[in-house]
């Protein structure tokens, strides 16, 4: 399933992308997946979306949760959690 990835703020520029379209394998079906699969390339997305790490997730622009179910197409963000003031 091709899906397209999205980063902002400060995981964007760890990551050193703001996004990428990825084909993941038949396993990954929700959001909590995709960071896990993620994670799985070691290094810098290990350590940048490790569990510890509070991030915020969207799916197809809207808020979720990681057991959100993705499908064929959608979008999966990954930014901090923000403040304002």
């Amino acid at each position: 399933m091709k899906i397209e990835l999205r980063f902002f703020a400060s995981v964007r520029e760890a990551l050193g992308a703001s996004e990428e379209i990825i084909d993941l394998p038949a396993h990954v079906k929700t959001i909590g997946d995709v960071r896990a699969f993620l994670m799985g390339r070691g290094g810098l997305w290990m350590e940048v979306l490790a569990p510890d790490k509070a991030l915020r997730m969207a799916y197809d622009q809207v808020m979720t949760e990681p057991d959100t179910v993705i499908e064929e197409g959608g979008e999966v963000a990954f930014f901090p959690p923000v403040t304002g003031g």
